[in-house]
């Protein structure tokens, strides 16, 4: 089994009327006991700036204008459990580096500096996560559920959350909606 972690999951067609249609997962662990990932592209309608306010975060660092980010649906499981997907930064207790250029951060700390001057240069924050138990993951790959691409900085971070499962299938150089759902053996 090789690992996606640090790679991006790409929905494709055939999950329609699920909970992952045109989902976008950024693959945070993925080893023999399984994979844990967090949705990038489904906003729950709450700013960045709202969800500080609800969390009594908001007097914390001093916010003064808004953020400009959306909160997004990190999956659908924990969904009471924030995550903050981010550039590099050693201060934050609960942190994982994932890659040299991204860390995940679990704690209330991180939430604190956003909008402030300690904050990390580039950010998601999600509720909940989508996880899969041992070799579920890679079952899914095998039944076609999703096409797996390493993770650049442009889509993770420029891309506006709406437009990233279609930013995500272009990059993969041919039309998404031409592939089959169905697998076979030759």
């Amino acid at each position: 089994m090789d690992s996606l972690q640090n790679h991006l999951l790409i929905a494709m067609p055939s999950l329609h009327d699920t909970f992952f249609e045109r989902s976008v997962i950024y693959i945070c662990e993925h080893d023999e006991k399984g994979a844990m990932g967090l949705m990038i592209n489904r906003p729950i309608g709450v700013d960045v700036n709202e969800l500080l306010k609800q969390m009594s975060l908001d007097e914390a660092n001093q916010v003064s204008e808004s953020i400009g980010s959306q909160v997004l649906v990190g999956g659908p499981v924990g969904q009471e459990k924030g995550f903050v997907l981010h550039t590099p930064q050693s201060q934050w207790s609960n942190s994982l580096q994932i890659s040299d250029e991204i860390m995940l951060t679990t704690s209330r700390d991180v939430l604190t500096s956003l909008g402030g001057h300690q904050a990390p240069e580039h950010f998601i924050v999600a509720l909940g996560y989508a996880g899969w138990g041992r070799n579920q993951l890679d079952q899914e790959l095998a039944e076609n559920s999703w096409l797996a691409i390493p993770v650049t900085h442009e889509l993770l971070f420029d891309t506006q959350h709406d437009e990233r499962w279609q930013a995500a299938t272009k990059s993969l150089g041919f039309d998404v909606w031409q592939l089959s759902s169905q697998t076979g053996h030759a």
